[in-house]
C-alpha cells in the first residue's frame, strides 16, 4: 500500500543547498522535516565520492516519510580566474595600467596571468573586466592575441587564483568543463532528478548537456550571465526549468538591474510552463544570525508573490550555523504569504496563456472548474509529467495531486508549484481511474467525504502525451477502502 503522508500546506517549494553544515542523515532529515522539498548538492566543493553517502541519505527519506525526494546536482561551470603573483597579493591603484597576458610567470602590480585563451579572442576595446567578485574593475584599452591591457578603474587588493567575471561580451568557452563531464556522469549514475547547467551564454550551450544527460535526469539552465538574457526565450524553451542565479547575475549587471530582470525571468519561465527557481542570498544574514532581516525576509516574500515554483537557500543551510531555522523561515515565510487573501491574485499577474492543445485546454479549464464548483484539489494521472506542469503553470488556487506509475517523475515534480507527487500503480480503465481518484484524495487528506476533486487524465491510459479527460468527482467515506502500490 502506498504510504500516505500530508502534502505541504505551501504550494512553494524550498530547495535546501547540503554542504558541511547539512550533510549527515540527521540533518537531512531534520531539513526536510522543517519543510525542505528538494535538495541541493553543489558539484563545486568536494569530490565525487564524498556525495555518495549524502545522495543515499536523501533516497532515505522516501521510506521514512513516504515521498519522493528531490536531488539536484548542480555543475561547476566554467571558472575564469587570473594567476598567481610573487608575493601571493598586490595592490591595484586606481589609474594605473594592468596587463593580462600568456606568460606563466608570477605577477606582480603591472602584470598577471589569465590562463583563458577565449577571452583574448573575445575580449574588445572599452569591455569591463571584473575581478574578485566584481570589487575591482578593469576597461580594457587594447588588446591582441597574447596581451591585454587594461586601465584600473577601481582598485584594490587582488591576490592569486581570484575569479574574473566578462560581462561585455559573450565569450566562446565550453559550457561543460572536464570536471562537469566527469560530475555529470556521475549525478547520472547516481540517479539524481535534475542536472543545473552554471553560466548559461546561449541555447546551444544547453545542447551538449542534454546529449549526454540522456534523458535520465531534468536539465535546469542557470541564468547568471548577461548574455543569457538576451535569448532567454530561447535558452528557456531548450531546457526543463530555469533557475534565477543573482549572485553572478549581480556581479556582471549593476544591483539595481537585478530585481527588474528577476521579474522577466520568472514571467518567461512561467509563461512558457517551466520551473522557475529564485536563488542566492536570500536569508543570508541566517549563515551567522537565527533570524533574518526584515528586508530578506520581502525579498523572499516578493519570490513567491512572483509566483516562483521555488525558493532556495545557499550558504544559509549548507555551510551556516543555523540550516534547520533558515529552511523553518522560509517555510514560515511560505505560509504566510499564501495565506495572503492577496497572494491568488498576485500570482495571476503573469498572464499563461495556454497553447492551442487539448491538454493545455485541458488544464485551463481545471482551474476554472475547481473554482467553480468549490473542489478541493485538481487529481491528475501522468507518465512523463507533462500534464502536472500544465496544471501548475495555471498556478490552481487547491492543491495538486499528481499520480504516476514513474518514480522517477514523481522526484522531479519535487520543484513544481503546489505539486504532491505519489509514486503508485497505473491505471488501466475509466471506472478504475475514478476509484482510485476517490482513495487517494482520502489517503493523502487532501479532501474528505463529500467532498469534490476534479480528475485530469489521458485514454488510453498508460499513452503518455494523451491528455483528453478531465472529469469531476464527488467522494463518499468508505472509498479509502482499497489497496494501491
Amino acid at each position: 500500500m502506498t504510504k500516505a503522508i500530508n502534502p505541504r500546506s505551501r504550494k512553494v517549494r524550498i530547495l535546501a543547498t547540503l554542504g558541511p553544515a547539512s550533510n549527515t542523515p540527521e540533518m537531512i532529515a531534520a531539513l526536510f522535516e522543517a519543510g525542505a522539498d528538494a535538495f541541493r548538492i553543489n558539484m563545486s566543493h568536494g569530490d565525487q565520492e564524498s556525495k555518495i553517502p549524502v545522495i543515499a541519505a536523501i533516497r532515505g527519506l522516501e521510506k521514512r516519510f513516504g515521498r519522493p525526494t528531490t536531488i539536484l546536482a548542480d555543475l561547476q561551470g566554467p571558472k575564469l580566474r587570473v594567476g598567481r603573483f610573487a608575493g601571493g597579493r598586490v595592490m591595484l591603484e586606481t589609474g594605473a595600467t594592468f596587463v593580462l597576458d600568456r606568460d606563466t610567470a608570477p605577477g606582480d602590480a603591472t602584470r598577471v596571468e589569465l590562463p583563458h585563451r577565449e577571452i583574448f579572442a573575445a575580449i574588445e576595446p572599452g569591455a569591463r573586466l571584473l575581478l574578485d567578485d566584481g570589487k575591482l574593475v578593469l576597461r580594457v584599452v587594447e588588446h591582441d592575441a597574447d596581451r591585454i591591457v587594461t586601465t584600473v578603474e577601481v582598485g584594490g587588493a587582488l591576490s592569486d587564483s581570484k575569479g574574473l567575471n566578462v560581462p561585455d561580451v559573450v565569450v566562446p568557452m565550453a559550457a561543460l568543463t572536464v570536471k562537469d563531464r566527469s560530475d555529470l556522469a556521475f549525478a547520472c549514475e547516481q540517479g539524481v532528478d535534475w542536472i543545473a547547467l552554471s553560466f548559461v551564454q546561449r541555447p546551444e550551450d544547453l545542447a551538449e548537456a542534454r546529449r549526454l544527460i540522456g534523458g535520465k535526469a531534468a536539465l535546469l539552465a542557470k541564468i547568471e550571465k548577461p548574455a543569457a538574457i538576451e535569448r532567454l526565450e530561447e535558452i528557456v524553451e531548450m531546457c526543463d526549468g530555469v533557475m534565477v542565479a543573482r549572485g553572478d547575475l549581480g556581479v556582471e549587471l549593476p544591483p539595481q538591474s537585478v530585481p527588474p530582470l528577476q521579474k522577466r525571468i520568472v514571467e518567461v519561465s512561467r509563461r512558457m510552463g517551466r520551473p522557475v527557481v529564485v536563488a542566492t542570498q536570500m536569508l543570508e544574514s541566517m549563515i551567522k544570525s537565527p533570524s533574518p532581516t526584515r528586508a530578506e525576509v520581502s525579498d523572499v516574500a516578493t519570490a513567491i508573490y512572483d509566483g516562483a515554483d521555488a525558493i532556495m537557500l545557499s550558504a544559509e543551510s549548507a555551510a551556516g550555523d543555523w540550516p534547520i531555522e533558515s529552511v523553518a523561515m522560509m517555510n514560515a515565510i511560505g505560509e504566510a504569504v499564501e495565506r495572503d487573501p492577496m497572494h491568488g491574485e498576485r500570482v495571476h499577474f503573469t498572464e499563461t496563456r495556454p497553447d492551442p492543445t487539448t491538454a493545455d485546454a485541458l488544464a485551463e479549464a481545471a482551474k476554472s472548474i475547481a473554482r467553480t464548483v468549490s473542489a478541493k484539489a485538481v487529481i491528475c494521472f501522468t507518465t512523463s509529467g507533462s500534464t502536472a506542469r500544465r496544471i501548475a503553470r495555471e498556478r490552481t488556487p487547491v492543491p495538486l495531486l499528481v499520480l504516476t506509475p514513474k518514480m522517477e517523475t514523481a522526484r522531479r515534480l519535487g520543484l513544481l508549484w503546489g505539486a504532491h507527487a505519489v509514486h503508485t500503480r497505473d491505471v488501466e480503465s475509466f471506472e478504475e481511474m475514478v476509484a482510485k481518484s476517490k482513495r487517494m484524495a482520502l489517503r493523502h487528506r487532501i479532501a474528505a467525504a463529500g467532498d469534490s476533486v476534479v480528475v485530469m487524465a489521458g485514454v488510453p491510459f498508460r499513452t503518455p502525451g494523451s491528455t483528453n479527460v478531465l472529469h469531476v468527482v464527488r467522494l463518499i467515506g468508505d472509498e479509502l477502502k482499497g489497496h494501491d502500490g
